[in-house]
C-alpha cells in the first residue's frame, strides 16, 4: 500500500490552459495539495486564441445540444458576477438571411436562448430596424432589420492567469516553462519534469491530463495509455482589422455553408473577426491562419459590411487548435463542443483523468465535474467556486465605471483610458500595480502605449510573466499598439536581469 504521507501532492495537472487552471483552483480551494505543470506560458495555446466570448452557443441549438447550451447560458452570469473586471455584457446583432434560416426560425431559437439559462442580468432579445438605427450604418442596405441578443465578452488569457493566481494563493504550485516528459504509474504517479534543462521528480496520488491540443501526445508518449486517444483537433482562426463601426455592439453573420462568423469590437480601435473550423494535423505549437481561412473571413465580412475587408487590412491574425472529443462527426463544425472526462481507475493503479473538449464558458463546471470523478479518491469538500470572485473581481458586475473613477481620484495623474485598462485587467488589485505612485515618473519606464515598468514588474513577480510576448499578448493585448523597437526594449528589460520568481 502506498504511504500517502510521503507523496508530494494529492493531484498533479498537466496543462496550463483554462481547464487545467480551473481544476487547480477548485482543487486547491478544497484543501488538496495541487501541482500544475505547463510546458510554456499560461494560456499560451488555445486558451488565448478564442473568440473571447462567454456564450451559450446559439448555433448549437440547431444541433440539439440543449443541455450544453443550458449549462453555458447559466454560467454566463455566474462568471460575470465573479469576474466583472475581465468579463462584460455584450449585445449581438444578427441580421437574418432568409435563404439560410428564416426569421421565424431565428426568433424561436432566440426565445429558447433567452429562457433556457435562467437569465437575470442580461437583457432579452429585441428587434432593431436597421434602416433607421446606428447599428445598420456599417451594413449593406439589403439588411433591413436584425435581432439583438445578449452574451458576454471575456479577456480569455487573463481568465486563465487569474484562475492560476487564485489557485496559487490557495496553496497550489504553478510551474510554468516546465514539461512533464514522463509519467510512471503505480499506486501513485511519479512524474519526471524538465524545467529549462533542469530535471525534477515529483509524486502525486492522481493525475489530470488537461493538455488541450497536446492531450493526445501526452496520452501516448508521456502517460503511455493503452489504445489511441479519442481526440479530434479542429483549428479556428481569427483576424483583427481597424475598427469597422463606431458603436459597442457585435455582429453575428450567417454564411452559405451555415456556419457563423462574429465581428466584435476589440481593444477600442479594432474589430475582431472569426472564427473558422478546419480539421488539423501537425504540431499545435506552429499553428497559424491559412490563406484560405483569411480569405473566408474577409469574404464573410465583406458580404455584410458596406466597407470591404481585404487581407491588406489585417493588423494581426491568430489561430488556435481545439482538442474536441471525437464523436464521429464528418464536418469539423459539427463535432460536439461539450467536454468529455475519461476517468481511468484500475485496481492497484493511481487514477488518471483525461480531459477532452470543453468551452471557456463551461470551464468552472468542468472543474467541478472533474473533482466529482475523484470523490472516491480524495473525498474533497463541497463545490465552492460559484460564488467566490476571482482575484480583483470583488465588486458589482456593473461597477467598472465606479472603480475607474476611484482610481482616477487615488492616482490623479492617470489618463482615463489607462485607468480603464488597468481596472479591466486587475480590478480591485490595481493598487498592487500602482502602489503609492504620485506621478507617471514614479511608475518607471514607459515602454509603449501606457505600459510602465511598475506594471511589468508586477506581472513578473506575481503572474508568471517571463518575456515580452507573455506581457503583450496574454497579460495584456498591448502588442497591437507596440512597435518592433518598443517590443525589443521591453524584452531587454525583462530577460537580461535575474528572473523574478512568480508566486507559487
Amino acid at each position: 500500500m502506498a504511504d500517502y504521507d510521503t507523496v508530494d501532492y494529492d493531484l498533479a495537472i498537466i496543462g496550463g490552459g483554462i481547464n487545467g487552471v480551473g481544476i487547480a483552483r477548485d482543487a486547491a480551494g478544497r484543501g488538496l495539495r495541487v501541482v500544475l505543470v505547463e510546458q510554456g506560458d499560461l494560456a499560451s495555446g488555445t486558451s488565448s486564441a478564442s473568440t473571447k466570448l462567454i456564450h451559450g452557443g446559439l448555433r448549437y441549438l440547431e444541433h440539439g445540444a440543449f443541455l450544453l447550451v443550458r449549462e453555458a447560458l447559466k454560467e454566463r452570469e455566474v462568471l460575470l458576477r465573479n469576474a466583472p473586471h475581465i468579463i462584460r455584457p455584450l449585445r449581438f446583432l444578427l441580421p437574418p438571411q432568409p435563404k439560410l434560416r428564416s426569421p421565424l426560425m431565428l426568433r424561436i431559437g432566440l426565445f429558447l436562448y433567452d429562457h433556457l439559462g435562467g437569465r437575470k442580468i442580461l437583457p432579452a432579445t429585441s428587434t432593431v430596424d436597421l434602416t433607421h438605427h446606428k447599428f445598420g450604418i456599417p451594413l449593406k442596405r439589403a439588411y433591413k432589420f436584425g435581432f439583438l441578443y445578449s452574451d458576454c465578452w471575456v479577456d480569455d488569457a487573463r481568465l486563465v492567469v487569474l484562475n492560476a493566481l487564485d489557485a496559487a494563493e490557495r496553496g497550489a504550485s504553478i510551474r510554468t516553462r516546465t514539461k512533464c516528459v514522463r509519467a510512471e504509474r503505480g499506486e501513485t504517479w511519479r512524474l519526471i519534469l524538465n524545467s529549462r534543462g533542469k530535471r525534477d521528480v515529483i509524486t502525486a496520488r492522481a493525475l489530470v491530463n488537461a493538455a488541450g491540443p497536446w492531450v493526445g501526445s501526452v496520452a501516448e508518449t508521456v502517460v503511455r495509455m493503452e489504445g489511441p486517444p479519442r481526440v479530434r483537433l479542429v483549428k479556428g482562426s481569427h483576424i483583427v482589422v481597424p475598427k469597422l463601426f463606431e458603436h459597442d455592439v457585435a455582429y453575428i453573420f450567417q454564411n452559405p455553408d451555415r456556419r457563423v462568423v462574429f465581428a466584435i469590437p476589440y481593444e477600442r480601435d479594432f474589430t475582431l473577426i472569426g472564427t473558422t473550423d478546419e480539421n488539423f494535423r501537425g504540431d499545435p505549437a506552429g499553428v497559424a491562419p491559412s490563406s484560405n481561412e483569411i480569405g473566408y473571413l474577409c469574404e464573410t465580412a465583406s458580404r455584410y459590411f458596406r466597407e470591404s475587408v481585404t487581407p491588406t487590412d489585417i493588423v494581426y491574425a491568430y489561430a488556435g487548435v481545439r482538442s474536441l472529443y471525437d464523436d464521429g462527426s464528418k464536418r469539423p463544425e459539427n463535432v460536439t463542443r461539450d467536454y468529455h472526462l475519461d476517468f481511468d481507475k484500475s485496481f492497484g493503479h493511481a487514477p488518471l483523468l483525461t480531459i477532452y473538449g470543453g468551452k471557456i464558458t463551461t470551464y468552472r463546471k468542468l472543474a467541478e465535474a472533474a473533482l466529482k470523478r475523484f470523490s472516491n479518491v480524495f473525498a474533497p469538500n463541497r463545490p465552492w467556486t460559484a460564488k467566490v470572485p476571482l482575484p480583483g473581481g470583488n465588486f458589482p458586475y456593473n461597477g467598472v465605471d465606479a472603480k475607474v473613477a476611484d482610481a482616477c481620484r487615488t492616482w490623479p495623474f492617470l489618463e482615463d483610458a489607462h485607468a480603464l485598462r488597468l481596472i479591466r485587467a486587475y480590478g480591485t488589485r490595481i493598487d498592487r500595480v500602482l502602489g503609492k505612485a504620485e506621478s507617471y515618473a514614479d511608475l518607471g519606464t514607459r515602454f509603449g502605449a501606457d505600459l510602465t515598468a511598475a506594471e511589468v514588474r508586477y506581472l513578473m513577480q506575481t503572474e508568471w510573466a517571463v518575456d515580452a510576448d507573455d506581457v503583450l499578448w496574454r497579460r495584456t493585448k498591448l502588442g497591437l499598439r507596440f512597435t518592433d523597437s518598443e517590443k525589443a526594449a521591453l524584452h531587454r528589460f525583462m530577460v537580461p536581469g535575474p528572473m523574478l520568481k512568480a508566486a507559487e
